[in-house]
C-alpha cells in the first residue's frame, strides 16, 4: 500500500516509537515568540541545559509588539516585559533571533515561509497553534505546548501521536471574487470546529492546486480552526518557484538535490486515508461569520441559520434569519498571520484604488512582516492606500488578539481578516465578523458588510 504525503514525512522523522505510546519526532525547524517560550527557556536554565541545536530555532516576538513607533519603549508594562524577556533568553541561548525593528522581525508564521525558513518536507513546530500555516509548503507543521517548546529547545525532538489522516478534495476553480479565505472559512463551516479533531489534513483538488501560495497559507494556517492537528499541501511547481532563491533555501547542487527530493513528496495513488471529503468550490461565495467561532460563516447575502447557538448572537447582537449584507460596522482590520501577506494587501488596494474610505470606519492595515512593508512600498500601493484615506501601520499580530494596544472596544463590530471571532478575542466585548481581504476592502469603502463583487 502506498503513503499518504503526511505519512512519508512523518514516517522519514520518526527516531522511536513508544509501543502502545506516542512518536519520539525529529523535528527540522522551530519558531517561538515571546508568549509561550518563557517558561520553556526557564526550564532549560533551571535544569542546566543548553538549546541542543540553536541554529535550528528561529525566536522573533509579534504578539505583543505595537503596530504604531515600535522605535519607542513598549508602554504596554506586560508586553513590555514578554518582549523584554524573549530578548535575553534569545541572547542567553545562543537562537536565531530578529528583535522588533529588524529587518526580518514580523509576524513568525509570514517570515518564515517569506525567507525560505520553511521549506517542503520539513517538520516544524511553535507553541502557536497556526503553526499549520507553515504546511502550505509540504511540510508537517504543527503548534505544541510550552512544555513541548522545552523539550524541542532540549533535544530537537518531541513526543506526539500520530494524527489519522484526512483528504479533502476541492473540485473546480474558486469564482471570480472568492478568495482563499472565503474557500477556508466554507471549508469550516462545513466540517464544523470539531469535524478535523484527531486528523492531519490534505488539501487537494483543482481548487487547492490554482491557489497562489500566498493562498495556500491562508488556507493551511485556518486548519485548526476545524480542530485538525495541521493542514499541508502537496509541493508542485507554485511550490517551488516560490521558495526557490529565498534567503534560507538552499542554493547550487544542494537546490538540485533538495528539488529531486520534494518533487517525490506526494500522496501515492494507492495512498489511503482515513477520510475523504470532497467538496465544489463553485458553490462558494465571499464569506462571513456571524457567530463566535469560525465555523459560523455563511456567504456574504446569506441568512443567519435557524439553527444558530442563540448565546453567540446574543453576543453579536444578531438574530436568526437576519441578514447581514448593509450592516454597519466600525472597524475593518487587514493583517495577521491569515492574511497579512503582500496578496492581500495588493487585493485590498485594487479594490479601494480610486475610492475614499467611509469616513466613520476606523481601519488598520497591518502588513505581516517588514518584508511586506517593503514590497508594499516598492509597489506603490502604499501611494493608493493614502489616496484612499488609510494608513499603513507596522509589522505585528495587531488586531487579531488582544495582546497589544490594538484592541477594539466593547460592542463594536470589526471586519476582520484574522483567524478568530470568538469573545473578546480582539478586546473585552469586541464583536468580530471575519473575512477575505476582499470583503474587509468593501467594508472599508462603504462603511457596511457588502458583496465587493456588487459595489
Amino acid at each position: 500500500m502506498g503513503k499518504t504525503l503526511f505519512e512519508k514525512i512523518w514516517d522519514k522523522h520518526i527516531v522511536t516509537t513508544v509501543e502502545d505510546g506516542p512518536t519520539q519526532l525529529y523535528i527540522d525547524r522551530m519558531y517561538c515568540h515571546e508568549v509561550t517560550s518563557p517558561q520553556a527557556f526557564e526550564g532549560l536554565r533551571k535544569r542546566g541545559l543548553q538549546v541542543f541545536r540553536p541554529q535550528q530555532i528561529t525566536c522573533m516576538p509579534d504578539h505583543n509588539i505595537p503596530t504604531k513607533n515600535q522605535e519607542l519603549p513598549i508602554q504596554d508594562p506586560i508586553s513590555r516585559n514578554q518582549v523584554e524577556t524573549l530578548d535575553r533568553n534569545a541572547k542567553e541561548f545562543g537562537v536565531n533571533y530578529y528583535p522588533i525593528g529588524h529587518a526580518k522581525n514580523g509576524i513568525i508564521h509570514v517570515v518564515g515561509p517569506e525567507t525560505g525558513l520553511s521549506l517542503p518536507g520539513m517538520t516544524m513546530v511553535c507553541g502557536d497553534s497556526h503553526t499549520s500555516t507553515h504546511g502550505a509548503v509540504g511540510a508537517v507543521a504543527f503548534g505544541i505546548g510550552t512544555s513541548e517548546v522545552e523539550m524541542v529547545l532540549a533535544t530537537q525532538c518531541v513526543f506526539q501521536s500520530k494524527p489519522k489522516t484526512m483528504r479533502i478534495t476541492v473540485k473546480n476553480r474558486l469564482k471570480p471574487g472568492v478568495t482563499a479565505k472565503d474557500l477556508a472559512l466554507y471549508i469550516i463551516s462545513k466540517m464544523t470546529t470539531g469535524g478535523a479533531t484527531g486528523y492531519f489534513v490534505e488539501y487537494a483538488g483543482e481548487a487547492v492546486e490554482n491557489l497562489s501560495m500566498e493562498g495556500r497559507l491562508t488556507l493551511c494556517n485556518l486548519s485548526i480552526e476545524m480542530g485538525a492537528r495541521g493542514g499541508m499541501i502537496a509541493p508542485d511547481e507554485i511550490t517551488f518557484e516560490y521558495v526557490k532563491g529565498r534567503e534560507f533555501t538552499p542554493k547550487g547542487e544542494a537546490w538540485d538535490e533538495a528539488l529531486a527530493y520534494w518533487k517525490t513528496l506526494k500522496t501515492d495513488e494507492n495512498a489511503v486515508f482515513d477520510k475523504e471529503i470532497v467538496l465544489d468550490a463553485t458553490d462558494i461565495e465571499p464569506m462571513i461569520t456571524y457567530g463566535t467561532n469560525p465555523g459560523m460563516a455563511m456567504g456574504v447575502n446569506e441568512t443567519i441559520p435557524a439553527d444558530a447557538y442563540p448565546k453567540s448572537l446574543e453576543y453579536m447582537g444578531f438574530q436568526a434569519g437576519e441578514k447581514l449584507a448593509g450592516k454597519p460596522v466600525d472597524y475593518v482590520f487587514l493583517g495577521s498571520c491569515t492574511n497579512g501577506r503582500i496578496e492581500d494587501f495588493r487585493v485590498f488596494t485594487e479594490y479601494v484604488k480610486g475610492k475614499k474610505k467611509a469616513e466613520k470606519v476606523e481601519v488598520w492595515l497591518v502588513p505581516g512582516s517588514w518584508n511586506v512593508y517593503k514590497q508594499i512600498k516598492a509597489e506603490g500601493l502604499d501611494t493608493i492606500l493614502e489616496a484612499a484615506g488609510f494608513e499603513l501601520r507596522q509589522p505585528g499580530c495587531s488586531a487579531c488578539l488582544a495582546m497589544n494596544e490594538d484592541k477594539i472596544p466593547a460592542g463594536k463590530y470589526a471586519v476582520s481578516t484574522s483567524n478568530r471571532n470568538f469573545e473578546g478575542r480582539q478586546g473585552p466585548g469586541a464583536r468580530t465578523i471575519l473575512a477575505g481581504p476582499l470583503v474587509a476592502a468593501a467594508a472599508a469603502i462603504t462603511g457596511k458588510i457588502t458583496d465587493p463583487r456588487k459595489s
